[in-house]
């Protein structure tokens, strides 16, 4: 676990995009004019259902199946079939994945990330919209709450939105990036861009995370597995452990806290387990 959790851990086969779209809007041959693509930050993206707009961002993808097989598209339908009659869902290739651009690793910053979250959110035409994040994808979302006013709730799955360890994940990204865990390889399309989660957490070092935490401006849930701390290389990553000691403090912040009992880390590949305890605050709140 470094920006993302190790799973799936293995693809059912190598990723299968269809003939007619090129795996990098960059391709030579590239069309893009029929695709849901945004120009301006590289992203691919789909729309599923109709009503509230909610981001639903890493670690499901709009081309889960091609990434993921058969067994990917199910866990990403379970999250549809219990969001869509309510919520317009935008799902992205991201980060530098399936259909989208490549991002240098360099550039990988929690700046950057926001402007392009932001970007896809344009193109998708939502103006304010709900963000649900799990692992890396609440990392980014911590970082959009904390950068823009257009979040109407914002869902942070696996990482503790206060007292979060950010010098041991960056220690983690630094100690693996010249030999990245099988795992993590899933996600990335070279080795070499196991380096983007060094840049990432590099550029958030310091950042006011209790002041954030504290000055929330929309509705906020952490969820996360009550058996959900994880290794990340040599460095032990107390995330649930960690939302459980913090929870009196984020309540009184006005923040919902919820641990799934009997889950772990990998709860987020259990849509059945999962959505609902997110489904009811979302109701409750939009």
């Amino acid at each position: 676990m470094i920006g993302a959790p190790s799973i799936p851990a293995t693809r059912d086969a190598a990723p299968n995009f269809p003939d007619d779209t090129p795996t990098s809007p960059h391709s030579p041959d590239a069309t893009i004019g029929h695709m849901p693509y945004d120009t301006n930050s590289d992203i691919y993206y789909e729309l599923h259902g109709s009503g509230i707009p909610l981001l639903l961002g890493f670690p499901l993808m709009a081309s889960q199946k091609a990434l993921f097989g058969d067994s990917g598209e199910q866990v990403k339908q379970g999250y549809l079939d219990r969001l869509t009659d309510r919520f317009e869902v935008l799902c992205i290739d991201y980060p530098s994945i399936g259909q989208s651009g490549d991002i240098p690793v360099e550039d990988f910053t929690a700046d950057r990330i926001c402007r392009d979250l932001l970007s896809v959110a344009d193109a998708a035409g939502f103006d304010r919209f709900a963000y649900w994040g799990y692992s890396f994808g609440a990392v980014a979302g911590l970082q959009l709450a904390w950068r823009t006013d257009r979040l109407t709730a914002l869902v942070v799955g696996g990482w503790p939105p206060l007292g979060a360890q950010y010098d041991d994940i960056l220690k983690a990204a630094i100690e693996q990036k010249e030999s990245p865990p099988e795992s993590a390889q899933v996600i990335l399309r070279s080795p070499e861009q196991y380096a983007q989660w060094e840049s990432l957490y590099n550029s958030i070092q310091g950042w006011p995370e209790s002041k954030a935490a504290a000055e929330l401006r929309c509705p906020g849930l952490a969820i996360a597995g009550e058996n959900g701390d994880i290794d990340a290389g040599s460095q032990w990553m107390r995330n649930a452990s960690i939302l459980r000691e913090k929870r009196a403090t984020l309540e009184g912040y006005g923040w919902r806290v919820t641990l799934i009992p009997d889950r772990d880390f990998s709860v987020v590949m259990e849509p059945d387990a999962i959505v609902p305890p997110v489904r009811h605050f979302l109701d409750e709140v939009l």
